[in-house]
């Protein structure tokens, strides 16, 4: 049988041809396996996240703008009275304490009315005697007017003489001048009565104007007065009334800087009780009179809107703001003074926004407390970093920390 060569020799395997591929396969292998190892090393010895706190930029109060000076001051009220009577009494009720909120014409005490309203019972007396002896005139008037007729007619007779007619006009004219003084007497003691009357209204203490009671001064059983008693145990007040509608800010102004200040203008105010809220205001006149001792001027200052957090003596701190107003095409923002950072000349701040910091330079306009104005660079909403470590570089990768 005869056997074609060729045939078997296309037939066999080439064992020599398998190593090459097989090389190349560890090498590749091999070649992953280093990459892994130095990303794995990247990856271990890249530096860590900074630490840091975020704070978010809110839009900064109305009129905002540059200080152009700082002061301190007191909240007080335009309209405020300690209430007293008109007559020195015994205190027989009192029906306010602090804090209650009272309306005009309100009662707020009674004194003993004994005395008053025995004299005010008098005087009713003497006023309905004084009405009945003139209705008694009244009717001895209209029988002088008979007589006098009957006199008259009987004259004309020839039977009555002219002096029994004389007598009749003369009896008649002075019951009417009787009268006429009955009068002016009954008018006198109506006048006493309504006197007697006011006298025991005036036991009544009422308030004078609506507002809030501040201080309670009397209590039942106490003498009280209108006038001082001279270091006795005499009141002088039942108690303190304010309009909290009338609170303004009342601060002395140095003289060297009083030009900085003029009516109208918008003014920033930060009470010391609550140091992070800011309170809109204006001035509303700047008093035309100077301290000589103090060398300073008081400045008055109105609260655009009202807040019952406002009370009468807290202290204040105002910033009197100049016209100027951001330059940047977003509205001023407000943020706390501890996002700022200073890169030489140049005020910046570190913008957050995933995960990574943005350096960004900014334009500062007033400090208040804790918080900054600034005019330009940031926008109502961006989230600044608070901390973190003091070469912290644009790109940054950051970890924000919980707030505790």
């Amino acid at each position: 049988m005869n056997v074609d060569r060729s045939s078997l020799d296309a037939l066999r395997i080439q064992r020599g041809e398998e190593r090459p591929p097989a090389r190349r396969a560890i090498w590749i292998a091999a070649a992953l396996v280093l990459i892994a190892a130095v990303a794995l090393g990247w990856w271990l010895q890249r530096p860590a996240a900074a630490s840091i706190q975020v704070a978010t930029a809110t839009p900064a109060p109305a009129g905002g703008g540059t200080t152009a000076l700082n002061a301190t001051g007191y909240v007080t009220a335009r309209r405020q009275a300690t209430v007293s009577s008109k007559v020195t009494g015994k205190v027989i009720e009192v029906l306010i304490e602090e804090g209650m909120q009272v309306r005009e014409g309100d009662i707020l005490a009674r004194l003993d009315p004994a005395t008053t309203s025995a004299g005010l019972r008098l005087t009713q007396a003497q006023a309905t005697a004084a009405e009945s002896a003139l209705r008694e005139t009244a009717v001895r008037i209209e029988e002088a007017r008979l007589e006098l007729n009957r006199a008259r007619s009987l004259a004309e007779q020839k039977v009555a003489s002219q002096s029994d007619l004389d007598r009749a006009q003369a009896q008649l004219d002075a019951l009417e001048a009787r009268l006429a003084a009955q009068r002016d007497e009954l008018a006198v003691s109506r006048r006493q009565v309504q006197l007697r009357e006011q006298d025991f209204e005036d036991t009544i203490i009422r308030a004078p104007f609506s507002g809030v009671v501040v201080s309670k001064n009397a209590q039942p059983g106490e003498m009280i007065s209108p006038i001082s008693a001279g270091g006795g145990f005499t009141r002088t007040g039942i108690g303190t009334i304010v309009d909290m509608n009338s609170l303004e800010i009342e601060v002395d102004v140095n003289e060297s800087y009083i030009n900085r200040v003029a009516p109208g203008q918008p003014v920033r105010a930060t009470l010391d009780a609550y140091p992070d809220w800011q309170i809109a205001a204006h001035v509303i006149t700047v008093v035309p009179a100077a301290d000589r001792q103090k060398a300073t001027v008081r400045v008055r200052i109105a609260i655009d809107e009202p807040d019952p957090r406002i009370l009468p003596d807290m202290g204040v701190k105002v910033a009197f703001l100049s016209g100027e107003t951001a330059q940047s095409s977003g509205a001023a923002v407000v943020i706390p003074r501890a996002a700022l950072r200073r890169d030489g000349e140049q005020d910046v701040v570190f913008v957050v926004s995933d995960e990574k910091v943005e350096r960004r330079a900014i334009s500062v306009g007033s400090a208040q407390g804790e918080e900054v104005t600034i005019l330009a660079g940031l926008t109502a909403g961006e989230q600044v970093a608070i901390g973190g470590p003091a070469d912290l570089k644009d790109g940054d990768r950051v970890r924000v920390a919980e707030s505790s």
